[in-house]
């Protein structure tokens, strides 16, 4: 099941999940809005493969926004750090960007419990499109598991910045 909007809150209240820095004007119905930071990081390289390893450009997003390019995959991060041990939260984009023709999390918006930090955006536009640093750029919410949890230890679990996966993460399995 979901947790509405004030459960959100209690849930918080009683330490249950993380949501910092909190602002209840982000709170709807059935979720929390949470915000774009200020880095973008892009590939470098033209191919991308999946058994190297890549280095990754940074884009500080200046006041006056920066404009995504499509074609690209731009990583950012959640300005909020988000997370549960009871739990499960899930990161989707806003519907009012996707209207827009700018997708967040189109691939990876499940997190895991016990996994608590700045999640890593997938950030993907099909036409050129202004972005700001802190503005609100998706949506989470915490959905209760059933069955015994399994917490999340692995590479991503505790970052706080936009990273790739070590060369080997992606190898075929044997």
């Amino acid at each position: 099941m979901i947790l509405t909007g004030p459960e959100i809150v209690r849930q918080r209240d009683r330490g249950a999940l993380t949501i910092e820095p909190f602002t209840a004007g982000q709170l709807n119905p059935v979720s929390y809005n949470y915000r774009l930071g200020p880095l973008l990081r892009t590939h470098r390289a033209r191919v991308i493969d999946t058994h190297a390893a890549h280095e990754l450009q940074e884009h500080v997003i200046p006041d006056d926004g920066m404009v995504l390019e499509p074609g690209r995959v731009y990583l950012g991060t959640t300005v909020e750090e988000i997370g549960s041990s009871v739990f499960v939260p899930s990161l989707i984009g806003r519907s009012s960007l996707g209207r827009l023709g700018m997708f967040l999390q189109y691939s990876a918006d499940l997190g895991n419990v016990g996994a608590c930090h700045r999640w890593t955006l997938e950030i993907k536009v099909v036409q050129p499109t202004r972005v700001y640093a802190g503005m609100p750029a998706g949506q989470v919410t915490f959905w209760s598991t059933v069955g015994p949890v399994l917490t999340y230890d692995g590479h991503f679990g505790q970052l706080n910045e936009a990273t790739l996966p070590p060369p080997g993460l992606l190898a075929a399995a044997p």
